[in-house]
């Protein structure tokens, strides 16, 4: 299986760029949503605060002006007036607005479980308002809570039997729970409920829009950063690594490759190309100089031999061939030290490193059918980048020996 380290550059930074704008739109839309959350929160704070305000200044002003009218007519009671101005104002909203008390007198008014504990917690301390999140049979619930303060017109129905109006006491007999209040008590609050799944509603629109836009543009972004990492560095460098290699298979160093800028990319592939310039002019003068080189031995009078320092014969002249009885072909790649009578002294001599300035010696040749010839031999050394090269030449005697 292939490691991550190893797949191209492309592959990694692509999928590491996508991997990155993938976790900034997760953590983005996270953010998003809390923000929004928040925001609809407030958005049902301020619709609540204000549906109950209008609807408790609406039962004040009722209380205030209206006197005998009520008698007469049952709609003009200032909390029945105000139920109605609470459900034509939110008839087209998804807020459901209602009065309750703990001593009501129209059972619609009757308080569920949160707003009981809530007028409790009223009578103990009438805070301005509160609101929370509420569960009930697996359905969550904005509520909100606005406590309404008896007025000293409010006491005109729900003071004492005896001074209540006559269609008030026909309704509700002596030591009914809705008599007795005290101006500042707290009669009753405005309630405010929406469920959760109305505000979430827009807020999933909203985040679902918000994802898609946001989506749209790292892709965007995603595509621009491949065209260009593609086209100014990646394509750049891949043939640069192309050029390369053709290079070590080939060893043509001629070929240079297109700078378009001037940037890092540019001054690399300029860098290339001079340094293929370089290359090539080393070769061709290591070239001309190894042909000099076969030249200057084919024209010497004696026998000529290049090596190795583990006495692999690399360059031979003809006298060579004359003197080890071998040709030119045969002798490359074989030890000069088989030919040596002496040779394994000689080749622990020159693997000590005594060679280091030339050295002429006697050495006894064996050529062609066993036959021995005594040579003069003269070792210079030279370095090359790889590993020491010798050049021997053997000076054959007049006299030869058997």
């Amino acid at each position: 299986m292939t490691r991550f380290i190893d797949l191209p550059i492309r592959i990694k930074f692509f999928g590491l760029m996508s991997l990155l704008l993938l976790v900034l739109l997760v953590a983005t839309g996270i953010f998003t949503y809390q923000r929004q959350e928040s925001f609809i929160l407030k958005f049902a704070v301020d619709n609540a605060r204000s549906f109950a305000s209008q609807l408790i200044e609406t039962r004040d002003y009722m209380s205030s002006v209206v006197k005998g009218e009520p008698e007469h007519n049952y709609n003009l009671v200032p909390q029945v007036v105000a139920t109605q101005v609470a459900r034509r104002v939110t008839q087209n909203s998804k807020f459901y607005v209602r009065q309750v008390s703990l001593r009501y007198r129209n059972p619609e008014n009757r308080p569920d479980q949160y707003e009981t504990a809530q007028l409790k917690a009223f009578a103990q301390n009438p805070t301005r308002e509160v609101y929370d999140i509420v569960e009930s049979d697996d359905t969550r619930s904005f509520r909100y809570m606005q406590p309404m303060l008896a007025t000293a017109s409010c006491l005109e129905c729900h003071g004492t039997y005896e001074s209540a109006p006559n269609f008030v006491k026909q309704r509700f007999p002596p030591g009914h729970f809705s008599y007795n209040y005290q101006v500042g008590e707290v009669i009753g609050a405005v309630s405010v409920t929406i469920p959760m799944k109305d505000l979430y509603a827009q807020l999933g629109a909203n985040l679902q829009f918000d994802m898609i836009a946001r989506g749209l543009v790292f892709l965007i972004v995603i595509l621009v950063m491949a065209i260009l990492m593609s086209r100014q560095v990646i394509d750049p460098v891949k043939r640069v690594s192309e050029r390369i290699i053709r290079v070590t298979r080939t060893g043509d160093f001629h070929e240079k490759l297109p700078q378009k800028t001037h940037d890092e990319i540019g001054s690399l592939i300029g860098a290339f190309n001079d340094l293929m310039e370089e290359l090539a002019r080393k070769t061709l003068q290591s070239k001309e100089s190894d042909e000099r080189y076969r030249r200057f031995i084919e024209l010497s009078g004696s026998a000529v031999v290049t090596f190795l320092k583990d006495g692999k014969i690399v360059i031979a002249n003809q006298k060579a061939e004359t003197l080890f009885g071998r040709s030119r072909q045969s002798l490359l790649g074989e030890s000069i030290f088989s030919f040596l009578e002496n040779g394994s002294a000689l080749q622990e001599k020159l693997g000590t490193g005594e060679d280091a300035k030339e050295e002429s010696s006697r050495q006894r040749v064996r050529g062609a059918g066993g036959k021995t010839k005594e040579v003069e031999m003269v070792i210079s050394a030279s370095k090359t980048d790889r590993e020491p090269m010798f050049t021997a030449i053997l000076r054959e005697d007049r006299a030869p020996s058997s």
